[in-house]
């Protein structure tokens, strides 16, 4: 049971309501959705208040270690009709910026990855129906006899529908035969909110809630980890957001499947979400915080790693939500095309040694780690 003795000054300055969850948070107590969308509306020293007890229970549960893995984004496709009104990257067939890598374009950016360092590959795409069905079985093949040694993370929950609907068989039996071919893991994606009217807006409920939720727990089932994410700032609210992890929770304690939990800021510049359908210019700085900081007191018990997106956040921003529950600066990517596709001016590479310098400047202690939080060097 976590003490509250040394927070009491400080709660004695902030509003009743909000020191009382945040006790509840410190003594290890479950925070409800109600009062996580109650934390998501703080602001002055309520919302300071909230930040430090989120980055304690950080130090408390994970320590003051901050990790990122070396990896390679391939997103293999952009070619799309899935019509998503948030993003930017798919593209029609004929349009002058599509492309699509050839299996051994693919094969060449795993064995350059491998060569700079990289354990892990993430590789996602467009929903192309000019390329074969078989397609995620083959690129996970040749990636994997070219490379044996990578981690391969790849394809979200909207490919793994999309891939098993063009061969007809179940999402339980296409994940299986991708993990037979040497997949190690998925990315928890396409998640965005997990709500049905927000979902018809976003992609016209092409993936429904229902479906993402069946599809991760069954990757999980088979032996397939994957991260959680949610992607936020735009038509969804407070309400949305603490929903979301309410039910991300209550996958996590009946899969144990979720390696770490992702916010991603909607990016807003060039999609049509924003242009034309009313949409938020992405969250605010101080929404950035507290998504981390209460992501980490709903998520605490259940989901240890919160990981920051340095593409979405930038890295300044980023440093702030580490000291705000945060304790994973996720991938060095290389090669990022989907955020900066939609305008995200924050790069698509950063280096080990970048990394290791922003996690110093915090007073914290760099190391990378593997896909699945396996320690592989510490740079104290």
């Amino acid at each position: 049971m976590f003490e509250v003795s040394s927070f009491e000054a400080l709660f004695r300055t902030i509003q009743p309501q909000t020191a009382y969850i945040l006790e509840k948070a410190l003594e290890g107590r479950e925070i409800e959705v109600e009062e996580g969308e109650y934390l998501f509306g703080v602001q002055g020293a309520d919302l300071w208040a909230l930040v430090a007890v989120a980055d304690e229970l950080r130090r408390r549960t994970v320590g003051d270690v901050i990790t990122y893995v070396q990896t390679r984004n391939i997103n293999f496709t952009n070619v799309c009709y899935t019509g998503c009104r948030f993003c930017e990257f798919g593209k029609p067939l004929h349009d002058p910026e599509a492309y699509t890598f050839s299996i051994e374009e693919v094969v060449e950016r795993a064995r350059q990855a491998r060569a700079w360092g990289c354990t892990e590959v993430c590789m996602q795409g467009g929903l192309n129906p000019k390329l074969p069905a078989t397609i995620y079985f083959e690129l996970v093949e040749a990636i994997k006899a070219a490379v044996p040694e990578i981690h391969i993370h790849a394809f979200s929950p909207f490919e793994i529908q999309y891939g098993s609907a063009r061969l007809g068989i179940s999402h339980e039996d296409f994940l299986r035969r991708l993990k037979d071919a040497g997949l190690g893991s998925i990315p928890g994606t396409a998640a965005e909110i997990l709500d049905t009217d927000v979902r018809r807006r976003l992609t016209r409920n092409k993936l429904s809630a229902e479906a993402w939720v069946s599809i991760i727990k069954t990757a999980h089932r088979v032996g397939l980890r994957s991260t959680a994410t949610i992607m936020y700032g735009h038509i969804d609210t407070p309400a949305h957001w603490a929903r979301h992890l309410d039910l991300l929770r209550r996958i996590q304690r009946e899969t144990g499947g979720f390696t770490e939990f992702v916010p991603l800021g909607f990016i807003h510049e060039k999609t049509l979400l924003y242009l034309e359908d009313g949409a938020r210019p992405g969250p605010t700085g101080m929404e950035d915080l507290k998504m981390h900081a209460v992501a980490r007191l709903m998520l605490n018990n259940d989901i240890p790693n919160i990981q920051v997106s340095w593409v979405k956040l930038g890295y300044k921003m980023a440093q702030m939500c580490l000291c705000a529950g945060a304790n994973d600066f996720g991938g060095t990517l290389h090669d990022e095309r989907i955020s900066s596709a939609a305008g995200t001016t924050a790069g698509t590479y950063t280096s080990p040694a970048t990394f290791q310098r922003l996690i110093r400047d915090l007073g914290r202690v760099p190391a990378e780690r593997t896909t699945l939080y396996q320690i592989l060097q510490v740079y104290a």
